[in-house]
């Protein structure tokens, strides 16, 4: 049976961040990082941890500054950007682990924002591997019909509107989870830079002759990677319960074979 200790841990700046590690009966020298959603605290991928440590795993969870048990005082007085989240306290999570775990190779599961972190993530190369859990863009359009009822304002109006008036983004009375600093109005810009991607993509998919060979070039380019970053004897590395449908994740290139994939 796993043990479970509860810490702080310092961000790169040394903010104080709440963790917990999951240390499991029998070490079977790989560490993994949760990196949570946005306004998500560590609490919900406590099963999860639990789950990886029972097969060898150590598993560090912890809380983004402002969220949990890493909000320190009134959340109108924090001055947090969602980057901060990923250059500052995802690293400083993985400098922990360095630190105390220098024999074993990391990994990093990343949840929604917590999956794109890995982009601004210091010092990535660090990881031995990394699985992104639905970290979509959050463009509103790519919502069905009625999650765009809801999207768009949020996104376009109370985003922005909110932190203005009361110094912070009230999420837990709108049901978006923990309550978020001010600094989140950073993703309406996000959301406009998006939107300009996506219209230099429409562009440069039209001016391509053959618009087809797209997915064929990526899916080379991709497997390409995967065997310059495998060594030999390399086996996939099962962190997917079995609950989850692993033939889906496999069909989209995410898994292999149901596992995700990372050096043994």
């Amino acid at each position: 049976m796993a043990l479970t200790e509860t810490l702080d841990i310092p961000a790169r700046d040394g903010y104080a961040l709440g963790a917990t590690l999951y240390r499991p009966a029998t070490p079977n020298g790989r560490a993994v990082q949760i990196h949570a959603a946005t306004g998500v605290k560590q609490d919900y991928y406590a099963r999860f941890a639990a789950y990886l440590a029972g097969r060898g795993f150590t598993v560090l969870t912890f809380d983004y500054r402002g969220i949990g048990r890493s909000l320190h005082s009134s959340l109108r007085k924090l001055r947090a950007r969602m980057r901060d989240w990923a250059e500052l306290d995802a690293a400083g999570a993985l400098d922990f682990l360095e630190k105390n775990f220098s024999h074993t190779r990391i990994l990093a599961v990343g949840h929604s924002f917590g999956g794109q972190a890995f982009g601004l993530l210091p010092g990535h190369e660090r990881l031995a591997g990394a699985l992104a859990v639905g970290a979509q863009s959050g463009y509103w359009r790519n919502w069905p019909l009625k999650g765009r009822v809801w999207t768009w304002p949020t996104t376009h109006l109370l985003l922005p509107a909110l932190p203005r008036l009361i110094g912070y983004f009230p999420s837990s009375k709108l049901g978006f989870g923990e309550d978020l600093p001010a600094g989140v109005r950073a993703l309406r810009r996000a959301a406009a830079c998006l939107r300009a991607e996506r219209r230099r993509l429409r562009a440069a998919l039209r001016g391509a002759r053959d618009a087809r060979a797209l997915p064929r070039l990526a899916h080379r380019a991709q497997a390409g990677l995967a065997a310059r970053g495998r060594r030999a004897g390399d086996r996939p590395l099962r962190l997917l319960p079995r609950a989850l449908p692993r033939q889906s994740l496999a069909r989209r290139g995410l898994v292999a074979g149901g596992a995700m994939s990372g050096p043994a």
